[in-house]
């Protein structure tokens, strides 16, 4: 699938901040860019290349036992890659020999009910507001005695990285953000939407419903390649390339991780205090000072908010993508080669 990327940097885009609801829920959009050039250092793979990872690894933190995969020379430099729902660490299959083949260490952990990721306790509670899946890649980076790493995610996994910049910017070399700004907020989400928008989150009201999570349960694979062919309307995935990927949402805590983390947005699911003092920082919407470029699909289904309206969150250099050629909501694994380039070239900005 062929991909073209267009650069835009924060003087061309003149944009406004962006709403904190806007953010949370995302208003669908595009921005047209000016061409300033193409990826040049990223070596040319097309999706599908990879199927597969070395045998995966696991490390105990605090509270999980995650599951990750791991590629590159141990000593180098860190490139830490966090996925979605309903998606899991394949959205970076082909991504991962690119950041290898460059010197990175490449590491994708399965989030919190996904994949190998287990909980050690079975009295945990299988809580998924936003502040709990940040604090988890901070203990998985402290668990491997990483100090910093270049980070990228898409969907969940955006929000994740977004986060972790905000809040803890010395781990975080730079960004690379599929969707942009994502960071929300319980009471910015209390706010409704215009119809347009409302209905793009369809799935997130049926979860708030017990037939919702009935739903969810009893027709997960149904229901995760529904939502890929909807957010990736031109991605023509095969059937193998999917069933790798939903092997993930068979763990035992997906539906409730799932279900728990829509229904938070909504405030229909308790918080954990202790994550009380860092949902406060979040709620006030804040800025992100490292080096971060952000990247938009130009066949994005999902909802997202436009470019323009979330550049002036990134204070630090800064520079946005639109990446052409029907790419969807799963940007790292339908342009591989784009993601990876940003992941190379964010540190340079």
């Amino acid at each position: 699938m062929p991909d073209t990327i267009n650069h835009q940097r924060r003087g061309l885009l003149g944009a406004a901040a962006l709403t904190v609801a806007a953010v949370e829920f995302g208003l669908i959009g595009s921005a047209k860019a000016q061409t300033q050039g193409t990826a040049d250092a990223a070596a040319a793979v097309k999706p599908g290349s990879h199927t597969s990872f070395e045998a995966l690894k696991q490390v105990k933190t605090k509270v999980l036992d995650i599951g990750y995969a791991e590629a590159g020379p141990a000593d180098g430099p860190v490139a830490l890659l966090l996925h979605g729902w309903p998606y899991d660490i394949y959205s970076y299959v082909d991504v991962a020999p690119i950041l290898a083949a460059a010197g990175y260490r490449v590491i994708i952990p399965y989030l919190r009910g996904y994949g190998t990721t287990r909980f050690l306790s079975k009295n945990a509670f299988r809580n998924a507001q936003q502040a709990a899946l940040a604090v988890d890649m901070i203990e998985f980076m402290d668990a491997l005695k990483i100090k910093e790493a270049v980070v990228g995610g898409f969907d969940w996994g955006a929000r994740t990285v977004n986060i972790m910049a905000a809040l803890w910017p010395e781990r975080c070399k730079g960004m690379v953000s599929v969707s942009g700004y994502l960071i929300g907020s319980q009471e910015a989400n209390k706010k409704p939407l215009p119809p347009q928008a409302e209905l793009a989150w369809w799935y997130q009201y049926y979860f708030a419903t017990e037939r919702g999570r009935e739903g969810y349960d009893k027709y997960r694979h149904d229901f995760a390649k529904l939502i890929w062919k909807l957010a990736s309307p031109d991605w023509h995935f095969d059937d193998a390339t999917f069933d790798r990927s939903a092997t993930a949402l068979e763990n035992e805590d997906n539906v409730a991780i799932t279900i728990d983390n829509y229904r938070w947005r909504l405030g229909l699911a308790e918080s954990q205090r202790e994550y009380d003092a860092l949902e406060r920082k979040l709620a006030a919407s804040p800025t992100i000072g490292i080096p971060t470029i952000t990247m938009e699909g130009d066949a994005n289904g999902a909802p997202h908010p436009a470019p323009a309206s979330y550049a002036g969150k990134f204070t630090g250099k800064y520079e946005h993508r639109d990446v052409t050629g029907g790419i969807g909501h799963n940007l790292p694994q339908e342009a591989p080669q784009a993601f990876a380039q940003a992941m190379l070239d964010v540190t340079r900005l």
